[in-house]
C-alpha cells in the first residue's frame, strides 16, 4: 500500500474494539516514528498501553471508546512552527499505521491530558501538542462531505494535472471539525501557495494539508511559495 491508498482508505475513527495491537506492529510503527523525530526534531511518542487516558472526562467534542494506544506529538516550545511541524509528522504516522491495518483519529482536547503527560517523557522546555488514538476500529469509518475544488484552490482548466491532484488529496486531509480553512494556490509554473485561514488547530490542519498536497502532487513537480 502506498501513501495515496492510505489517504483513500484511511476514515477518522472514535469507537475501536478492546484488542491489543500486536507487538509487531508497534515494533514496526516505533522504528517508523523514530525516523521521522530524526528528520523533523519532534520528540513523538508511541503510547500502546494507557487504559486511562479517556477515563472520568467531561465529554464535549464527541465520545471515544477503547482507545488505548496512542501517538503523542511532542516538541519544543522553541520550535517556531511546532504546531504545523506536528501536523505534518504527525499525518505520516497516521498514514504509516493505516498500512498496518489501523484505524487512527486525531485528538486536541478530549483526553486526560494528565493521564497522557504521565505516560510520555516530556522534558522541560517540551510541549504536548495533541494525540492520535490509534487501534482496531469497531469500523473502517466514513468519509464526510467537503469543498469543492474551487472554493479551496485557484484550480482552472488550464492547471497542470500535478496541482489538480494535489488538491484533490488536499481536501482529503483531516481538519478541525472538517472545517478545511486553507486555500492553495498556483502562483507560477510550479510554485504554490498554502495560506491558512485561521480558526481552531488551523496550524496542525495546515501541516496535514500540506503532506496531503505534496503526496497527490509529486513533491519532484513544485515548490512551495512561502510568501502566504
Amino acid at each position: 500500500m502506498d501513501d495515496k491508498e492510505a489517504i483513500e482508505l484511511r476514515h477518522s475513527v472514535r469507537n475501536y474494539i478492546d484488542r491489543d495491537i500486536e507487538e509487531d506492529k508497534i515494533e514496526a510503527l516505533q522504528k517508523f516514528i523514530d525516523v521521522q523525530n530524526e528528520e523533523s526534531g519532534l520528540k513523538i511518542q508511541l503510547v500502546s498501553n494507557d487504559k486511562d487516558a479517556f477515563v472520568g472526562l467531561n465529554v464535549h467534542y464527541g465520545t471515544f471508546d477503547n482507545v488505548h494506544s496512542y501517538i503523542a506529538l511532542i516538541g519544543k516550545t522553541s520550535c517556531v512552527d511546532l504546531e504545523e511541524r506536528a501536523g505534518y509528522y504527525g499525518q505520516k504516522c497516521v498514514l504509516e499505521a493505516q498500512k498496518l491495518g489501523l484505524n487512527s483519529c486525531w485528538i486536541a482536547l478530549t483526553f486526560n491530558k494528565r493521564s497522557v503527560i504521565d505516560s510520555c517523557k516530556i522534558l522541560k522546555g517540551e510541549k504536548l501538542v495533541c494525540i492520535v488514538a490509534i487501534g482496531y476500529g469497531k469500523t473502517s469509518g466514513v468519509m464526510h462531505n467537503s469543498k469543492t475544488v474551487q472554493e479551496v484552490s485557484n484550480i482552472g482548466d488550464n492547471s497542470p494535472e500535478w496541482f489538480k491532484e494535489g488538491v484533490k488529496y488536499a481536501l482529503k486531509a483531516p481538519t478541525a471539525r472538517n472545517m478545511q480553512r486553507f486555500y492553495l494556490e498556483q502562483t507560477g509554473d510550479n510554485t504554490v501557495r498554502l495560506t491558512n485561514l485561521g480558526g481552531e488547530y488551523s496550524k496542525i490542519d495546515i501541516g496535514i494539508v500540506k503532506l496531503h498536497f505534496e503526496i497527490g502532487a509529486g513533491k519532484e513537480n513544485f515548490n512551495w511559495d512561502d510568501k502566504a
